[in-house]
Parts: C-alpha cells; sequence; structure tokens
C-alpha cells in the first residue's frame, strides 16, 4: 500500500471516529453512557428472565409433562368462584393482581387501591401515595373489587366478563419460596399473640398436638403462662389430613397455586419476593407507571432462606418429605430449587 494510500486510510478512520469518540468521552465525563447501556442490557435481561418463568409454568401445566398435581387439569370455569377471591380486578387501567399472603401483598394491595381510584381520602380526593392508606383498610375485603365480587354481582353472566377481562387484562403475581413463606407465616400468626388466629386455629392445634385438653381462653393468657405453639405443631396441622376435611387451607398457608390457579390463568408477569425490587420497577415500567407510582419499600424483618435449617431442625426427615410433597407444585411451578439438604440430611 502506497503512503497515499496509507493517509488516506488514516484520515478516513479519523473522520469516522473522532467524532464517535468525542461523544463517547463526553457521555463517560458526565455518567450518562455506560448507564444507559446498562439499563438496556437489564431491561434485557428482565424480559428474558420473565419469559423464563412463565414458559417454566406452561409446560408443568401442559397435558404433555408427566407432571401431575391437584387441580391442573381443571378448566378455568371449574374452578370455584370462592376461589377467586384472590384476583383483584382494576378496570381504570386493565390490570388484574391474584394476590398471595406474605409475599408483598400488602404494598400491592395499596397500589391498587391507589389504581383503582375506589377508595377516598378523608379530604373526599382518591389516595394518590400508597403509603397513605390506612393500615386497617388494606385487608379490608370490602375495598378491592375481585373476581369472586363479579360472580356475586352478575351472576351466571360474570364467567364471560371474566373471560374478557382475562384476555385483555395484564395478569400478574408475586411468589416466594414456598418454606420459607410458611415460616413467615408462622412467625406472624403464632410467635406473638394474635387473638383471632389463637381461637380459631391455634387453641384447637394446643388441644390435638401439644396434649392441653383446656388452653387459655386467650392468647395474651396463653403467652402469661408460657403456653406457645411451636413450629413442630404447625407442620403437624398442615401435614394433618383432617385439616383440610375440615377447612381448605387458610390463606397464609394455602399453596400459592390454589390461590391463583397458574394453569387456568395466563399470567403476563410471574414476580418473586426474593427478585421483587428488580421485578417491581419491571412491572411498573410494563404498565406505563413507573413515574406515577412509587412502590412501597420493603421490610427489615422478612424471613430470610438462610433460616430454614434453624427452624426444621426440630422437624423429622419423613415430616419434611411430605410437607415438600404438600407444597411440591408450588416449588416446581415457580421453580424454586427443592431443598435437597433438608430433606436428606
Amino acid at each position: 500500500m502506497t503512503v497515499q494510500r496509507q493517509l488516506q486510510c488514516f484520515f478516513f478512520l479519523g473522520a469516522v471516529f473522532v467524532p464517535f469518540f468525542i461523544i463517547f468521552w463526553n457521555d463517560l465525563r458526565q455518567g450518562t453512557f455506560y448507564p444507559h447501556m446498562a439499563s438496556s442490557q437489564d431491561f434485557t435481561h428482565l424480559k428474558l428472565r420473565q419469559a423464563h418463568r412463565r414458559r417454566i409454568i406452561r409446560d408443568l401445566c401442559s397435558a404433555n409433562s408427566s407432571f401431575n398435581f391437584p387441580g391442573k387439569f381443571k378448566t378455568f370455569d371449574q374452578i370455584p368462584n370462592k376461589a377467586l377471591n384472590h384476583l383483584i380486578v382494576d378496570d381504570h387501567h386493565g390490570v388484574i393482581y391474584c394476590f398471595v399472603p406474605k409475599v408483598a401483598c400488602t404494598n400491592w394491595k395499596r397500589v391498587m387501591i391507589v389504581l383503582s381510584q375506589n377508595l377516598k381520602a378523608p379530604n373526599g380526593a382518591p389516595y394518590l401515595d400508597p403509603l397513605d392508606i390506612p393500615v386497617e383498610l388494606i385487608h379490608n375485603h370490602t375495598v378491592h373489587k375481585t373476581f369472586n365480587k363479579l360472580w356475586r354481582r352478575f351472576g351466571r353472566f360474570s364467567h364471560q366478563l371474566m373471560h374478557h377481562k382475562l384476555k385483555n387484562y395484564t395478569k400478574f403475581l408475586f411468589v416466594r419460596d414456598p418454606f420459607v413463606r410458611l415460616i413467615s407465616a408462622f412467625r406472624d400468626k403464632f410467635v406473638t399473640p394474635n387473638e383471632n388466629y389463637y381461637k380459631y386455629i391455634g387453641s384447637p392445634m394446643l388441644q390435638r398436638y401439644a396434649n392441653i385438653s383446656s388452653p387459655p381462653a386467650s392468647a395474651q393468657e396463653a403467652f402469661a403462662a408460657g403456653i406457645r405453639l411451636s413450629f413442630t405443631h404447625f407442620i403437624q396441622y398442615l401435614l394433618d389430613p383432617q385439616t383440610e376435611k375440615k377447612d381448605p387451607f387458610n390463606e397464609h398457608w394455602q399453596q400459592m397455586n390454589r390461590l391463583c390457579h397458574p394453569c387456568q390463568i395466563d399470567y403476563d408477569f410471574v414476580g418473586k419476593l426474593e427478585t421483587v425490587d428488580e421485578d417491581t420497577e419491571h412491572l411498573l415500567r410494563i404498565l406505563g407507571l413507573d413515574k406515577y407510582i412509587h412502590f412501597p419499600p420493603g421490610y427489615e424483618n422478612r424471613t430470610a432462606v438462610n433460616w430454614e435449617r434453624d427452624w426444621f431442625a426440630s422437624i423429622s426427615i419423613s415430616d419434611r418429605r411430605k410437607l415438600y410433597n404438600l407444597y411440591e407444585a408450588d416449588f416446581k411451578l415457580f421453580e424454586y430449587k427443592k431443598p435437597e439438604t433438608l430433606l436428606n440430611e
């Protein structure tokens, strides 16, 4: 190559790359170049994560899958109307949220109240900030519009309306490691005095599994006398076949797939408590609400996965395996690792 040709190539490359370098350096100096790239890459990663989570559910719910579990082959119309009570509807934004207790549902219910504008503040205006909503109203079932209420209002015509909403609205849920969720539920309802749960669940548990024929009349009295339900009693209660013969599991420990019916409802978004910050930001962005809704911060006293070994120390290996079988569909559908150490140590 002649010197003249080399000089021409040099000037050509310079004309192409020098402006790019100037722009790159200016963006880098101002801190705008790499964040933009990272944001784009992160969003792509989050979309792929969602596609993967949804594909796992579809594959396991398929008739071709060898994994079977109760309710898998039901149609949506075969689900009892009471079992649709966890599907909260916001018609203003076309959103359906299936809430799972002990999985950030308090904060998501706050958000749904703000979106629906159904609840008015003392000044007569709808709540705009989720944190402004009084705690006692968040879990009040009269506040939220659910699929079960649609049935009560429209009767036999409700299913056509439900199908329309399921087809056209954005549907989402948030899930959590099943065993950690059980620990969280036990801590919340039985580690500190809870009169309602003590009266209807705790006191009968003490009679049946702790051999206390006449438990104290109230949770406060029981705690004062040093009488406490143990986690072992709770697991015995869950594994006892008589428990569900009397009543379905309480929503705080009912299997997540039984609350939200992922084989009958094709969810557009599956969030996890373990990745709640990323998932929430992603979902609000999908809904076009990221600039309008500030998701309330999580709480510090969150049950951690690494607590499992300590909590299950008093549970026999046999009962641990039975418990896994009871919640196996949740582990597999929502892709949580089988806790081999707990089940085989």
